[in-house]
C-alpha cells in the first residue's frame, strides 16, 4: 500500500497547483508563514481572483498587512516571486528553476561567533535557526560587516528590547544598506548623527505626552520636517501641543497639512489651528446651503474652503455665495468654486461688494424673465439669456428697446432667436429709439435675414441639445470625483493611461503590466461606483440622436433625419 492515498470524493476536487521542486527544495528551509503566503498567492492566482489585496490575504490568513509585505519580501530574496508595485501592491510569482533562484547555501559555521554575540544581546529568548538564517542573508547579500550588523541589532533591542521582531531589526538594517552604510564605521557614524537629534525628539515627544525613546524611522521624520518641510523646532513643538497630537504618524500628517497650506511660523500655526473648528463648522454649514451631503468634511475644507479663506473671504460670505449658488442650481462645492474664482478675479472680496454684485445679477435675471414673458415662453432663465443680453446692451440697446423687440417676437416659432435678428437688422439700420422703428418690422427684415434667423434657430436648438447632454454627463462626473476615494481612484487611471501610452510606443512589456494595473484599478472605480450608486455609463453625454451626436448632421456631412423634423416644425 503506497504511503499515502485520497478518497474519491476528494480526487474530483478543484487544486491548487505547487511545482515539485517548491516542495521538495524550498518548503523544508523556508519560514512557515512565507510558505503559507506563497501557497496562498498561488491559490489567489490560480483561482481569478483578480480583486484581490493585500488587506485581503492579511484577513485570510490572520496576520498584519505589513507582515504579508514582510514575507513577500523574503520570498523575493529567494527569487520565488518579484515584486513589480508597491503602490497598489502587486507581485509576480516565478518558476522555481531560476538559476540564481535555489535555496542559498549559507555556512552556519562560517559565523558561530557572529551568532554567540547576536544571542548574547537578544537575552530574552532562543533564536531560531530561520532567525539567524535572516541575519546571515543580510551579512552576504547586503554585505555588511559583521561589526556593523551587530551595532544595529544592539541599537534595535536597546529601543525595543529582548522581545524584538527579526522583521524590525531587517527593515532597520535595509534601511542603512540602501543609504550604502554597511561598515561599522560608517554605522557608528549614523547613529552618531542620529543621537545628535535626539534631544529636540525628546521633548517633541514631552509635548506630546510620549514616553518612548526615538528611534531611526523617528530620526527620519524628524529630519523630513525640519529639511524638507522648513519647519522649526519650536514650530513643531507648537503643532503638538496645539493640536494635541499623540502619535508620531498623526503629528507628520498635521506638520503635512500645515505645508500645505503654507502655514510655518509660529503666530501662522497658532491663526491656523484657532480658525481650524471653525472652517469645519463653516465647510458643514456651506454644505447645507448647497444641499450637499458630507460623509468625510477633510476633502472640502482642504481643496475649497481652506483656499477661499485664503482669498480673504469671510465664512459669512462664504455662506452668501453658497445660498446664491443653490438658488441658480449651481449645488456643489465645485460650481461654487467656479464662482468665487470669478469672484475673486474681478476683485469682488468683501461681504459688501459680493451681495451688491449678487443684487445686480438678480435685477438682470428678473429683467431677462420679463423679457422672456413677453417672448411668451415660460421656462426658466439659462445661460444663453444671460450672454445674449450682455450682448444686445453691449449694442447699446436701451431696456425699452429690449422690452419692445421681445413684443415684436412673441408668437414665433424661437421667439429668442426672432428676437436676436430684429436687433441685429435695427443694428445695422442704426434704429436705437423708439420713434425710429417703422411701423411693421416683420416686414423690415429681408428674406436674406429671415434665412439668418432660421439657421439661428437650428444652430441653437442643436446646441441646446448638445450642451444639456453634456453638462448632464459632466455634472454626474463631478458628483462621483465628490467622492474622495473614487477620486483617487480617477487620479491614478489617468496619470498611469499617460504612462502607459507612452509606454506602448516604447516598452511593450511595460505597457503590459501598466494595463493590468490599469484594469485592477477600474475594477476598483466601478466597485466603488456601485456603493454610490452612480452608473458610469452616465459620464458619457447621452445624446437624444444617437445617429449625429445632436450635431444636425450625419457622418458624410449631410443633415440628419432629426434636423430635417425639426426644421418641418419651424415652417
Amino acid at each position: 500500500m503506497p504511503l499515502i492515498s485520497v478518497s474519491d470524493g476528494l480526487a474530483k476536487k478543484s487544486f491548487t497547483s505547487v511545482e515539485n521542486k517548491f516542495i521538495s527544495k524550498y518548503m523544508p528551509i523556508l519560514e512557515p508563514s512565507a510558505v503559507k503566503v506563497y501557497l496562498f498567492s498561488l491559490y489567489v492566482f490560480q483561482n481569478g481572483l483578480t480583486s484581490y489585496t493585500v488587506e485581503d490575504m492579511a484577513k485570510c490568513l490572520n496576520i498584519s498587512e505589513q507582515e504579508i509585505k514582510n514575507y513577500f519580501e523574503y520570498l523575493e530574496e529567494f527569487e520565488l516571486i518579484n515584486i513589480i508595485s508597491t503602490a497598489p501592491f502587486e507581485i509576480k510569482i516565478l518558476d522555481t528553476d531560476n538559476i540564481s533562484g535555489t535555496p542559498k547555501k549559507l555556512k552556519p559555521e562560517k559565523y558561530s561567533d557572529f551568532s554567540k554575540t547576536v544571542q548574547n544581546i537578544i537575552k530574552g529568548r532562543m533564536i531560531s535557526t530561520n532567525e539567524f538564517r535572516e541575519y546571515f542573508v543580510l551579512l552576504e547579500d547586503y554585505g555588511f560587516e559583521q561589526d556593523a550588523l551587530i551595532m544595529i541589532i544592539n541599537y534595535c533591542v536597546n529601543l525595543k528590547g529582548d522581545n524584538i521582531r527579526i522583521q524590525y531589526i531587517k527593515k532597520v538594517a535595509k534601511s542603512f544598506a540602501d543609504d550604502g552604510i554597511t561598515t561599522a564605521k560608517k554605522v557608528d557614524e549614523k547613529l552618531s548623527a542620529y543621537t545628535s537629534s535626539t534631544p529636540a525628539l525628546l521633548k517633541i515627544f514631552s509635548a506630546m505626552g510620549l514616553k518612548k525613546h526615538p528611534d531611526i524611522d523617528d530620526d527620519k521624520l524628524f529630519k523630513k520636517w525640519v529639511g524638507e518641510l522648513g519647519f522649526e523646532e519650536n514650530a513643531i513643538i507648537v503643532t503638538a501641543k496645539l493640536f494635541k497630537v499623540k502619535t508620531v504618524e498623526k503629528l507628520d500628517t498635521t506638520l503635512t497639512e500645515l505645508y500645505k497650506n503654507k502655514k510655518f511660523d509660529v503666530k501662522e500655526i497658532e491663526d491656523y489651528c484657532n480658525n481650524k473648528n471653525s472652517v469645519f463648522n463653516a465647510s458643514f454649514e456651506i454644505a447645507r446651503a448647497l444641499g450637499v451631503y458630507m460623509q468625510n468634511a477633510v476633502p472640502y475644507v482642504e481643496n475649497f474652503v481652506n483656499v477661499w479663506y485664503d482669498y480673504g473671504y469671510s465664512f459669512d460670505c462664504m455662506n452668501t455665495i453658497a445660498c446664491y449658488c443653490f438658488k441658480h442650481n449651481k449645488k456643489s462645492f465645485e460650481d461654487m468654486h467656479e464662482l468665487v474664482k470669478h469672484l475673486y478675479n474681478d476683485g469682488l472680496i468683501t461681504d459688501e461688494n459680493v451681495k451688491e454684485y449678487f443684487e445686480k445679477l438678480d435685477l438682470e435675471e428678473k429683467f431677462i424673465k420679463r423679457l422672456l414673458s413677453l417672448c411668451g415662453l415660460t421656462r426658466r432663465v439659462i445661460d444663453w439669456d444671460k450672454e445674449n443680453l450682455a450682448r444686445w446692451r453691449s449694442w447699446n440697446f436701451s431696456d425699452e428697446m429690449l422690452l419692445e423687440s421681445a413684443k415684436l417676437s412673441a408668437g414665433k416659432s424661437n421667439p429668442v432667436a426672432y428676437m436676436n435678428g430684429i436687433l441685429s437688422t435695427w443694428k445695422a439700420n442704426g434704429t436705437f429709439t423708439i420713434n425710429q422703428i417703422e411701423t411693421s418690422p416683420r416686414t423690415n427684415l429681408s428674406g436674406k435675414a429671415e434665412t439668418k434667423l432660421d439657421k439661428a434657430a437650428i444652430e441653437r436648438h442643436f446646441y441646446d441639445l448638445r450642451h444639456n447632454a453634456e453638462v448632464t454627463a459632466e455634472k454626474e462626473l463631478n458628483r462621483a470625483l465628490s467622492d474622495a476615494q473614487y477620486a483617487h481612484i480617477y487620479k491614478q487611471i489617468n496619470e498611469l493611461s499617460i504612462d502607459y501610452a507612452l509606454a506602448s510606443i516604447k516598452n511593450p512589456n511595460e505597457a503590459e503590466k501598466l494595463a493590468k494595473t490599469i484594469n485592477a484599478l477600474e475594477n476598483q472605480g466601478d466597485m466603488r461606483l456601485k456603493a454610490l450608486g452612480i452608473k458610469k455609463d452616465n459620464f458619457t453625454p447621452h445624446y437624444e440622436c444617437k445617429k449625429c451626436n445632436d450635431t444636425g448632421y450625419d457622418t458624410q456631412g449631410n443633415p440628419c433625419e432629426c434636423m430635417k423634423k425639426f426644421i418641418s416644425s419651424l415652417n
